[in-house]
């Protein structure tokens, strides 16, 4: 009997943090919500979550504000959002290379991508393109790969930075052809694929959303799409299989929300089914579509498990590769 007692305290104290829980969410937003993101502005996860951020806008009753805090391998972003109050109200926007790969390639990051951060909902997964200049010699991935072949060392390829999801992708691209190319990494997007289109470096992976505009204007070519099938509005682009390359290869990236570790789950939950109903609107589609994004909504267990998973399939290539950042 005094046992029972003793206990109801500490279960009437755990009912209370659920009820607090729930009424936080019922509240949620209180003021505006700021969302951080290691882009600067323009960039596609920029245009993106203002769109979103717009329509969740209107549906809460509070301003969805952009935060732009690009540099130090987005270290700035995700640090500031680490230190906010876990409620909510300070969000991470940011892509797949700090939550999967960063953690491959130094031995000691200034945070935890599982411990420091909770995630909240997906916003698109997007495949790459291989890219190169429109008086490239070559015409599809086969031509690509045997000159690899026949030059080792020599076919130049760009990114924007050694351990990038470009550079790691390249290393899978070589390690599956028994190719050798030389990285030349570049600091700004813009200057990558612009030596493409002079012939400055040989080739490049870019999405639709950072190419269209040299695409467009004929100063690019896609050899092939790094993807399982090929790209709506790109149709007459094949994916790599189809183009000569490895079957089965693919490389893309995600974008996704995280919050602060401890924010309720009732307030990450609402935040979670606010995002899947904007990313249901034809409006939202649409525009993402102009980007070459896919439109992902899932339950933030779905990240984890995906995040997992990229994790240790680049820990193998970037094993296999040599590649550190220490």
């Amino acid at each position: 009997m005094n046992s029972l007692f003793l206990a109801l305290p500490s279960g009437i104290g755990a009912l209370c943090l659920v009820v607090a829980a729930a009424a936080t969410a019922q509240t949620f937003p209180a003021k505006p919500v700021r969302t951080v993101l290691p882009y600067s502005a323009g960039s596609g996860p920029d245009a993106v979550m203002r769109s979103v951020g717009d329509k969740l806008g209107r549906e809460w009753g509070q301003q969805v504000l952009v935060d732009n805090k690009p540099g130090a391998n987005s270290w700035l972003a995700l640090g500031e959002v680490k230190r906010a109050a876990p409620d909510g109200h300070t969000l991470l926007v940011v892509d797949a290379t700090p939550m999967t790969l960063q953690p491959n390639l130094y031995k000691q990051l200034p945070f935890d991508p599982v411990k420091d951060f909770e995630p909240v909902t997906p916003l698109y997964s997007t495949n790459f393109f291989v890219v190169v200049g429109a008086n490239s010699p070559w015409k599809n991935m086969a031509d690509l790969i045997a000159a690899a072949k026949a030059k080792k060392g020599q076919v130049t390829f760009g990114s924007w930075g050694i351990g990038s999801v470009a550079h790691v992708g390249t290393a899978q691209l070589e390690g599956t052809t028994g190719t050798e190319m030389m990285h030349v990494p570049f600091k700004e997007l813009p200057q990558l694929y612009t030596a493409v289109a002079t012939g400055e470096v040989d080739w490049a992976f870019g999405t639709a959303a950072t190419v269209d505009p040299l695409y467009r204007a004929r100063k690019v070519r896609l050899l092939a799409y790094a993807g399982a099938k090929r790209l709506a509005g790109y149709e007459d682009v094949p994916t790599v299989a189809e183009a000569g390359g490895p079957a089965g290869f693919e490389l893309r990236t995600w974008v996704a929300l995280y919050a602060p570790r401890g924010t309720p789950k009732p307030v990450i939950d609402r935040i979670n089914a606010s995002v899947a109903k904007t990313l249901a609107e034809p409006e939202v589609r649409a525009r993402f579509a102009g980007f070459g994004f896919d439109p992902w909504s899932a339950a933030p267990a779905e990240i984890t498990r995906v995040a997992a998973a990229d994790t240790r399939r680049f820990a193998d290539i970037v094993k296999r590769a040599s590649i550190s950042l220490d």
